[in-house]
């Protein structure tokens, strides 16, 4: 799946005049960005979110797209004086820690998406975190889309820059906006469980190897990191239906659509997850009755060594220590003898366990 497709049939070439347009530093450390996008095209210029917003509304056309990073109550609250923004939404923008959900507050549009990256690690086998997760909302209006992200992994910027080279998409409305990042995160969905199929297949194949050790520690700790994917990916399932069956008319029917195909990527990253989950069960399974056999083969081992030891045992403790010679206790070749038969019965009963496969 593309991470990035055009909407609606639009199609052409971008616009390289509006593509080199000089894209605005921060206002502050929190908003990443802010810009302003007229006829698809952003307006070159340093924007604050009160300008942005007052410049788009004088002549009722275009809309504002404002980034933020990890904002605390007091850095959002102007944001969310400026734009209408529920409180409760507010509180969850910040607070984070939200699953994935789509809420409606008046005009405004409050969604929750969850982001995920795979950290890379040498062997399955010896990872101590598979999958990072972040969190990333988005309040959409009429006229603005604000974005706020948890994490440091789930940048927008290079989003950003491709949406700035497709001024047809941009036309739409931010309702545009909304779906390219739903479309970015599944993409990376799909990555991750891509990558995550790489990882339990060398865990099968290490599994299942003749004299491998494989802890099931590591396997519980592969489903902690499915479970966190599952986290991310099931409940978003119902939003994105919603998204795609008219849930708001914040949402454009030529934008619907394309929300429909990024549910139909979501549902194979959830059957994905499902097999997952379902795999590292039989391998949990498959190693502890590796461990079982194991333990059945050492037992064993030292079974049959204790048989063999009995064996000296047992004569050397009929006759005790005080003797002169052996068996009848006055015989020289006694002694001797009782040794050679000891050496001799302990190397038939091991040749016996050996063949029958106890060592």
């Amino acid at each position: 799946m593309a991470a990035i497709r055009p909407l609606g049939g639009l199609r052409g070439k971008p616009d390289r005049n509006n593509a080199q347009a000089p894209i605005p530093v921060p206002v502050s450390a929190y908003v990443v960005n802010c810009g302003i996008y007229r006829d698809g095209t952003r307006v070159p210029g340093r924007w604050t979110h009160a300008e942005a917003i007052k410049e788009v509304r004088k002549n009722n056309d275009g809309f504002v797209w404002i980034g933020l990073h990890e904002p605390d109550a007091e850095q959002i609250k102007g944001i969310a004086d400026t734009f209408g923004l529920h409180e409760l939404a507010v509180e969850d923008a910040v607070q984070a820690h939200q699953r994935p959900k789509l809420e409606r507050y008046d005009e405004t549009l409050f969604m929750v998406l969850k982001t995920v990256r795979f950290v890379e690690h040498s062997s399955p086998t010896t990872a101590s975190e598979i999958v990072e997760t972040g969190e990333l909302m988005a309040f959409l209006g009429k006229d603005f889309i604000v974005t706020v992200r948890h994490g440091n992994h789930s940048g927008l910027a290079s989003l950003r820059a491709e949406l700035d080279k497709q001024p047809e998409r941009m036309s739409i409305g931010p309702a545009a906006v909304l779906h390219a990042i739903a479309d970015r995160i599944v993409d990376s969905y799909l990555d991750v469980s891509e990558r995550f199929e790489d990882d339990i297949e060398m865990m099968e194949t290490t599994i299942f190897a003749p004299r491998t050790q494989v802890s099931a520690e590591q396997i519980y700790l592969m489903k902690r990191e499915v479970l966190e994917l599952r986290r991310a990916v099931n409940p978003l399932a119902n939003p994105l239906r919603r998204l795609a069956e008219g849930y708001t008319p914040l949402v454009p029917e030529q934008v619907r659509s394309y929300f429909r195909d990024v549910d139909d990527h979501l549902t194979t990253v959830t059957d994905r997850v499902t097999a997952f989950d379902e795999m590292l069960n039989t391998l949990i399974d498959a190693t502890l009755a590796k461990i079982t056999l194991q333990q059945n083969t050492d037992i064993r081992k030292i079974t049959a060594w204790a048989a063999i030891i009995s064996i000296p045992t047992m004569v050397v403790g009929v006759y005790g220590m005080n003797f002169d010679f052996m068996p009848e206790l006055r015989w020289k070749f006694g002694y001797p003898l009782v040794i050679l038969l000891i050496v001799l019965v302990c190397t038939w009963l091991y040749r016996v366990l050996r063949k029958n496969r106890w060592l």
